[in-house]
């Protein structure tokens, strides 16, 4: 029995039906003969599509063998499917019965730590048995459990259309990238075509008329690191080393730190400062941070440091991110995405370039907006999944109750 009253400990036996014996597996040979629209499931979700369909109803699926069970608390470890579907010998399949709300089930399995029912060695395996042994805690009020549901859904769906809004944006930026690196924007803020404007052939293809194709370090002035490892210290100034520098900006949560003496002896030729570039030459490499609101730092090997010459920095940033760059990135590379780029290939990347300062600022700007309002959506996911956590822990202990939200006639049916 749970300790909180009008709540109870069950297990998965008692309140779902196991439907594993429905399950049909099909092998990747005999599935890419039978592709349809009907979605194929195994361990981890959707694996395909196949043209028949086992189930026509919403269902609960957990892993049998495969599933991420160490991984628990970011990564799901059940989920939901609805409609016609196909599911693979790979993943178990529940149904909630009468007595028991089917999403208050599934929200009780989806980052529960069920490790201790795993056996297995490289291949992690949860046998029916142990499935079935699961316990859950849940309101003895099916009213009750449809609410805590209804709660946790509401959040799933703000998360699911901010993750959707986010793949949207990025696509926007990736075309709109690919437009004003290649045609520019003319002088009523329009982009070019070669229907209205004079183009011509370069190294990278066809360019606007006036812009020019030059190596990168004609463009920007381009500072090794030391190639000196200081010792690192507990508290002092940040040194930015490759496992710093991601996609997505600097990775702060595993830095390392120097003292004033290296900082100095580090900063020799150049502190970095806002409007400067940080760009990775190993691991990880060919990467590029624009440093704004950093404050003191310096960089560690593999790593270095782009300070305007004669073109906006900004926009050289996102020309380093360009298709055509990451190509000639790729080239020098060997194609490998973990390995390094010498600094005389990076010397002589090719970067078009508008003649016009004003164009290549108003290039750069356009694009930081897409950046910011994907990073604003970013940030309201990230709450969003925060709250999702905070809710479960809260509502799925009986820690918060939901019983005043209920309505006077539900209340008297509890």
């Amino acid at each position: 029995m749970s300790a909180v009253e009008g709540w109870t400990s069950t297990t998965v036996e008692h309140c779902c039906e196991v439907l594993d014996s429905k399950r049909i597996p099909i092998n990747a040979e005999d599935r890419e003969k039978r592709i349809g629209e009907i979605p194929y499931y195994g361990a981890n979700g959707l694996q395909g599509y196949i043209d028949d369909f086992i189930f026509d109803e919403p269902l609960i699926l957990i892993a049998e063998d495969g599933g991420c069970f160490d991984e628990f608390a970011t990564r799901p470890i059940a989920y939901r499917i609805k409609g016609k579907s196909w599911v693979n010998n790979h993943a178990h399949v529940l149904r909630a019965k009468e007595e028991f709300d089917q999403d208050a089930v599934f929200y009780n399995l989806e980052h529960k730590d069920i490790q201790s029912f795993i056996v297995g060695g490289t291949r992690s395996k949860l046998n029916q048995s142990a499935l079935r042994s699961i316990t859950l805690t849940l309101p003895t009020s099916k009213l009750e459990q449809s609410k805590i549901a209804e709660i946790l859904s509401t959040v799933d769906h703000a998360i699911e259309q901010t993750e959707a809004l986010i793949a949207k944006q990025q696509r926007i930026k990736t075309g709109l990238m690919q437009g004003l690196l290649k045609r520019g924007i003319d002088e009523h803020g329009n982009l070019r075509s070669e229907e209205t404007h004079k183009f011509k052939d370069s190294s990278l293809g066809r360019i606007p008329v006036d812009w020019e194709v030059k190596p990168l370090s004609a463009i920007i002035e381009i500072i090794d690191c030391k190639h000196y490892t200081p010792a690192y210290i507990e508290d002092g100034i940040p040194i930015i080393r490759p496992r710093n520098i991601k996609d997505s900006g600097f990775d702060l949560s595993d830095l390392d730190y120097v003292t004033e003496k290296d900082y100095a002896m580090l900063t020799e030729k150049h502190e970095p400062t806002d409007g400067d570039i940080i760009f990775s030459r190993n691991a990880s490499f060919g990467i590029p941070v624009y440093v704004e609101g950093m404050g003191r730092f310096c960089i560690g090997q593999d790593v270095v440091v782009m300070r305007k010459k004669t073109v906006d920095t900004r926009f050289v940033f996102f020309s380093l991110k360009s298709d055509k760059v990451v190509r000639q990135i790729m080239n020098v590379s060997g194609g490998s995405t973990f390995g390094r780029i010498d600094l005389g290939d990076i010397r002589e990347l090719k970067i078009p370039v508008p003649k016009d300062e004003c164009e290549q600022h108003e290039i750069a700007v356009r694009l930081l907006k897409c950046d910011k309002a994907i990073e604003i959506a970013a940030h309201n996911l990230m709450k969003l999944r925060s709250l999702k956590t905070g809710l479960m822990q809260d509502l799925l202990t009986g820690k918060k109750r939901v019983t005043a939200l209920l309505t006077d006639k539900e209340k008297v049916n509890l």
